[in-house]
């Protein structure tokens, strides 16, 4: 069965968005609709381990910023394919992009992955890795090119 539902979540940087491209140019082909998903992980939100506690102004704006950022970005794909849900969301992202694929029915997860190996990668985890392994549907995960055209790779 193809997918007629694609999550995308975004942490908004530029290989997130070439994965949003790459899951526009695949729900026009198929007829799909994608949702937006952008988690502002717990955190963000503080981190008491190390004494430091945001003030709820600081988070508000953080919240609203990144609400803008997503919109603006589902906005400037909307020409381009069927643009569902828009959600922002807290917690840690792994679960909630598993709980928003349940939520809006998705057939298929497109999501970024930074391609980070060793010691950088034990350290910060795979969100992409995790999601893949736990995920209520197929991922297919788009490693960001930084600067290179989808499918170009430099020898």
């Amino acid at each position: 069965m193809l997918p007629k539902n694609i999550l995308v979540p975004t942490d908004l940087s530029e290989g997130a968005e070439e994965a949003l491209d790459y899951a526009c140019e695949l729900a026009t082909q198929l007829g799909a609709q994608i949702h937006l998903v952008n988690v502002i992980g717990i955190p963000a939100l503080g981190m008491p381990e190390l004494g430091v506690a945001l003030t709820s102004t600081v988070i508000d704006s953080m919240i609203a910023d990144n609400q803008n950022a997503l919109d603006g970005l589902a906005a400037s794909k909307a020409g381009r394919a069927n643009i569902g849900q828009v959600l922002l969301k807290t917690g840690d992202a792994r679960a909630v992009i598993n709980q928003t694929a349940l939520e809006v029915g998705a057939d298929l997860i497109v999501m970024g992955t930074h391609g980070r190996r060793g010691v950088s990668r034990a350290l910060l985890g795979s969100v992409a890795e995790t999601v893949v392994r736990s995920a209520p549907c197929p991922v297919l995960t788009v490693r960001a090119h930084h600067g290179q055209h989808s499918g170009r790779n430099a020898a």
